[in-house]
């Protein structure tokens, strides 16, 4: 551009008219060294670049218009700014309709020192994500982002102890092994249930308790082992393995004591008793049928109900219920108790506990893995019979935090649900969680 000392020239005019056809992009030179605000429309047909000649340039497409600057070395666009040096004050609404980039802190609010992120539920997501986008989701409770071409939650770190629902059932007790009458039935795996307290960053333990094992005929099986949760914030939490039924003999010995108590066996007449349970976690077994030849054998206790009594064999106890998953469940049913000389074998409480074995010289069915339930008891038929008593039922743990502060770190691979605004870890191996 012209640039005459003292007289009318381009260089001194305030708007730019740029006029074509051009068949290639070019470039308009300002005077360097001189300070210059133009307006500039452009009818070339082709782009424009203004340059001093050196620095940074400002290019117009053709059909635009711009407002350009020049401090005498550099050309900046002052509409299209590509940085702000200083502090910005928007004090209504603002728009950005390409991306921004922020050199400081951001804050949404001046007077709380906040920054808001959208919010929505999932279906607001939009339909053509980026990498990088942060929303809060209003279905889930949660922060979420785009990572990696997938939307991932974030794990947020609670900034004090919370709340944390707990059931623990401890394994089922082996159903009772049969000669010439019936077995107990195993009792169901002690059961706790309530509330305690979690502590960030603090391990949790989880213990899982198998089930009781199975004896040879005329012999105890084992009780169910003990389940538990430990670490800081909780109260002593050990359930209790459910009692083995008792063996059926001619001596008639009771059943085992645990977190539900064995069942009595058939033998001898002498009505034997069952075993007794740990208070708060289960109830005692049924005891045996003493009348006549018909030793049938008591049911075993569950954590929820007593045994039965043997008559043709007595029904193991129901289990516990809760709804710490969003489903009503029972857990740790005692097993059922045997019958004997032909007569069926009775079933086994709900929550797990196994059926006694049907008719004579069968076994009972094994308590449900993952329920605390007791085994069945054996049925038999006449002298020289012997069958074999069942398994019981391993145990589980079950926590439940609320989902905004579920850390996400365990071990053990529990089952991981949520239900409402909650998490739920199902433990049914040992294993671990970071709060």
């Amino acid at each position: 551009m012209t640039n005459f000392n003292g007289l009318s020239d381009e260089a001194r005019n305030a708007v730019l008219v740029l006029n074509g056809p051009i068949t290639s992009p070019q470039y308009l030179v300002a005077p360097s060294g001189q300070q210059k605000t133009y307006i500039v429309r452009n009818r070339t047909g082709n782009t424009v670049t203004l340059t001093t000649g050196s620095g940074t340039n400002v290019s117009i497409a053709n059909a635009a218009s711009e407002v350009v600057f020049t401090d005498g070395t550099n050309f900046y666009s002052a509409t299209q700014f590509n940085y702000i040096e200083g502090n910005l004050t928007v004090t209504g609404s603002g728009f950005f309709g390409a991306n921004v980039t922020v050199g400081g802190n951001i804050f949404g609010n001046a007077s709380t020192d906040q920054w808001y992120v959208p919010v929505g539920n999932t279906a607001a997501r939009t339909s053509s994500p980026i990498n990088g986008i942060i929303r809060y989701n209003t279905d889930g409770k949660f922060y979420e982002g785009y990572a990696n071409n997938a939307w991932i939650r974030f794990i947020v770190a609670n900034q004090g102890s919370y709340t944390v629902s707990y059931v623990v059932v401890a394994g089922g007790g082996s159903g009772g092994s049969a000669l010439t009458h019936g077995g107990g039935g195993g009792g169901g795996g002690g059961y706790l249930s309530g509330t305690g307290t979690f502590v960030p960053g603090t391990l949790y333990t989880v213990l899982i308790g198998g089930g009781g094992s199975l004896g040879s005929a005329g012999n105890y099986g084992t009780n169910g082992a003990n389940s538990s949760v430990s670490g800081v914030g909780l109260p002593t939490l050990i359930g209790i393995g459910g009692g083995a039924g008792g063996p059926a003999s001619n001596n008639g010995s009771s059943g085992g004591s645990g977190g539900g108590g064995g069942g009595g066996p058939g033998g001898g007449g002498s009505g034997t008793t069952g075993g007794t349970a740990t208070s708060g976690q289960g109830y005692a077994g049924g005891n045996s049928n003493p009348s006549g030849t018909d030793y049938t054998a008591g049911g075993g206790g569950g954590a929820g109900a007593p045994g039965t009594n043997g008559v043709s064999g007595g029904t193991g106890g129901a289990g516990a219920s809760t709804i710490i998953t969003g489903i009503t469940t029972y857990y740790g049913g005692g097993g059922g108790g045997g019958g004997t000389n032909g007569s069926g074998g009775a079933s086994g409480g709900v929550g797990g506990g196994g059926a006694a074995g049907a008719g004579g010289t069968n076994p009972g069915t094994s308590g449900s893995a993952s329920t605390g339930g007791g085994g069945g008891g054996s049925s038999a038929l006449g002298t020289g019979f012997p069958t074999f008593g069942s398994n019981g039922g391993s145990g589980v743990v079950i926590l439940s935090v609320p989902t905004v502060t579920y850390a996400g770190t365990t071990t053990g691979s529990p089952t991981i649900t949520t239900s409402g605004n909650n998490t739920i870890m199902t433990f049914t191996a040992s294993g671990t969680y970071t709060a």
